[in-house]
């Protein structure tokens, strides 16, 4: 019994630093495959709310159109999510749009 304060301190740390430490890696590599998945025509959302469609990929930046001609620079860190078109239509990978019912 004289160990237990020893056991419960161990057990104290493990929970308040291994185990948020393993979930905020694995939520860094989440964050990692889904920028490298970004392409031209994905609509995203960035961490400030704002949402626009990928218009352009550089190698730290990518490029987000907001309204149809208006375009501007993000870091590729500021993307927060990809998010689904509002319109019922899917992404594709050759940048063109379908309905989602899959009709043409």
């Amino acid at each position: 019994m004289e160990y237990f304060p020893l056991i419960m301190l161990a057990l104290l740390a493990v929970v308040l630093f291994v185990l948020p430490a393993r979930q905020r890696k694995r939520m860094q590599e989440q964050n990692a495959a889904m920028q490298a998945a970004l392409t031209v025509g994905t609509p995203v959302m960035t961490t400030s709310g704002l949402h626009g469609t990928v218009a352009g990929l550089g190698e730290t930046t990518l490029d987000l159109e907001i309204a149809p001609g208006v375009v501007v620079t993000f870091a590729r860190q500021a993307v927060l999510e990809v998010r689904q078109p509002a319109d019922g239509t899917q992404v594709v990978d050759d940048d063109r749009s379908r309905p989602a019912d899959g009709t043409v």
